[in-house]
C-alpha cells in the first residue's frame, strides 16, 4: 500500500485483501459445529464462485478464453474433503450444486488434486476423509450418450467448442483420473466393499478406458469372500463388453461356493452373475458338473428359503448342458459305494464330479419343508425343455417363506376316527379311575 499510487488504486487493493479474508473466513466456517453455520458458509462461498466467474478479478488473457474461479473452488472442496470432520450432510447440500456441467467438471479436477495432497500430508490417511471422498465421488453422474453442455453454474454470454468443459469426452477424461487418483490409495476394506458395489454401473459405464480396472478388479477378485462376490459385477462388464481375458476365472468362481455363499448379504447378486457365467452351452461338461455337484453338496446344510433358489438352478445347469445329466440318471453299483468327487479340490477340473451323482438331490426328497422336497423331486421326472426362471427366487428370504405358509388354507375339516371314542384311556379303564377316586 506504500507508494506512490493513487487513492483509487490502493482502494482496490484494499477491497480485495478483505474479499480474501472473507473467503477464508467463510472456509474456516465450513468446519464450524452448527450445521446452519456451514451450510449459509458453502452457499455464501458458491455465490462467490459464480460471482467471481461472472466479473473475474484478472484479465483474461486473450478473447473467449475459459474463465472460472479455480483457486476459489478448490478451497471449497478442500473444506467439504475434511479429514477431521464428518461432511456427509453438508455434502448432500452440495450434490445440488453437481447438476451443473461446469461444477461437475471442476469438482472433479478438484478432488483429484486435493486426494493427492491429502494422501502426501499424512502417514495414514483418516477414515473420515476416505468417507468424505467416496461420499462426493459417488454423486458424480455423467450422461451415457453424446450431448452438449450447456447448464452453466457461471454463466457466460456464449459457450466455445474450444473449451473443454462443453465435450463429454473431456469430462470421462477428468472422470477417469478422479477415480483411478482414488483408488490407487490403501484405502479401508469397507470402503473397498462400497466401490465394488457401484463398479457396474456407476463407474465403468463412464470411463474413457474401462479396460484400466482391469488390475483393480482381478486384485478384489483374488481377495475372497464378499469382496469377490462384489467383484463379480465388474468383471462380468469387462469380460462381456470388453474382451477380458482371465485363465482362472471360473477356478476362482468354483472356489467362492462355500457354505456362507447362502447367508452373505450379496447372495442374490451372486447367483445371478453365477447363472449367466454358467449360461455358455461351450462350457466343457467337466466344469459344469463340478459347479452341480458342488451345489449339491452345499444344498444340504442351507436353509429352505436358498434351497427353493438352488435346486431350479442346478436343474437348468443340467438342462442346458444334457452332457451332464449322467449325474442323475448314472445306476447304483459297487463302484459308487464310496462317492468319488473331492470337496476339497480346488481346481474343477480334477474334483471327478463327472463320476459321481447327486444323490444328495434324492436326500433332499426327504425334506421337512414340503415345497424343498418337491423342488428336489422334479429330478424324477424327465427334464422340461425350457429353463426355470430363478429371478423371482433370488431375493426370497426365511420371513417371506414362512409369511407363505402361513396364508396356506388347510383343509376345512380333518378326518377322525369313524368309532366314537368311549374315553381316554377306554370305558373300563374310566370306570377303574372313578373307583380309585370315589375310595
Amino acid at each position: 500500500m506504500a507508494g506512490s499510487q493513487g487513492a483509487t488504486r490502493k482502494y482496490k487493493v484494499w477491497m480485495r485483501h478483505r474479499y480474501h479474508s472473507c473467503c477464508n473466513r467463510l472456509q474456516e466456517l465450513l468446519a464450524h459445529p452448527s450445521f446452519e453455520v456451514k451450510e449459509l458458509a458453502l452457499s455464501t462461498l458458491m455465490k462467490f464462485v459464480q460471482l467471481e466467474g461472472a466479473y473475474p478479478l484478472e484479465k483474461p488473457k486473450w478473447d473467449g478464453c475459459y474463465l472460472f474461479p479455480r483457486q476459489l473452488f478448490k478451497a471449497v472442496v478442500e473444506g467439504l474433503l475434511s479429514p477431521e470432520n464428518d461432511c456427509s450432510l453438508l455434502l448432500s447440500r452440495f450434490q445440488g450444486y453437481l447438476e451443473h456441467d461446469d461444477i461437475r467438471y471442476h469438482v472433479m479436477r478438484a478432488a483429484t488434486d486435493v486426494v493427492g495432497r491429502v494422501a502426501d500430508r499424512y502417514p495414514e490417511v483418516p477414515l473420515t476423509f476416505w468417507n468424505n471422498t467416496f461420499t462426493l465421488l459417488s454423486a458424480v453422474s455423467l450422461p451415457r450418450q453424446e450431448c452438449s453442455f450447456s447448464t452453466f453454474y457461471v454463466k457466460h454470454v456464449e459457450l466455445s467448442s474450444t473449451w473443454k468443459v462443453v465435450h463429454l469426452k473431456e469430462h470421462r477424461k477428468a472422470f477417469q483420473l478422479m477415480w483411478l487418483g482414488f483408488l490407487r490409495h490403501k484405502l479401508p476394506l469397507s470402503l473397498y466393499k462400497k466401490v465394488l458395489v457401484v463398479m457396474h454401473d456407476s463407474i465403468l459405464p463412464h470411463l474413457a478406458q474401462p479396460s484400466l480396472m482391469i488390475d483393480f478388479l482381478t486384485r478384489a477378485y483374488d481377495v475372497g469372500g464378499a469382496i469377490s462376490l462384489l467383484a463379480l459385477n465388474g468383471l462380468f462388464v469387462l469380460i462381456h463388453q470388453h474382451n477380458l481375458e482371465y485363465p482362472d476365472f471360473y477356478r476362482k468362481l468354483y472356489g467362492l461356493l462355500d457354505p456362507s455363499v447362502f447367508h452373505v448379504k450379496y447372495r442374490a447378486r451372486f447367483f445371478h452373475l453365477a447363472d449367466l457365467f454358467l449360461s455358455s452351452s461351450h462350457l466343457p461338461a467337466y466344469l459344469v458338473a463340478a459347479f452341480a455337484k458342488r451345489l449339491s453338496r452345499l444344498a444340504l446344510t442351507a436353509p429352505p428359503e436358498a434351497l427353493l433358489m438352488v435346486l431350479p438352478f442346478i436343474c437348468n445347469l443340467l438342462r442346458r448342458h444334457p452332457a451332464c445329466r449322467v449325474l442323475v440318471h448314472r445306476p447304483l453299483g459297487p463302484e459308487l459305494d464310496a462317492d468319488p468327487y473331492d470337496p476339497e479340490e480346488e481346481d474343477p477340473a480334477k474334483s471327478r464330479a463327472l463320476e459321481s451323482s447327486l444323490w444328495e438331490l434324492q436326500a433332499l426328497q426327504r425334506h421337512y419343508h414340503p415345497e424343498v422336497s418337491q423342488a428336489a423331486s422334479v429330478i424324477n421326472q424327465a427334464l422340461s425343455v425350457p429353463e426355470v426362471s430363478i429371478a423371482p427366487l433370488l431375493d426370497l428370504t426365511a420371513f417371506e417363506v414362512f409369511e407363505r405358509d402361513l396364508k396356506k388354507k388347510g383343509q376345512e375339516s380333518v378326518p377322525l376316527e369313524f368309532i366314537p371314542a368311549q374315553g381316554l384311556l377306554g370305558r373300563q379303564d374310566d370306570l377303574c379311575a372313578q373307583h380309585f377316586t370315589l375310595s
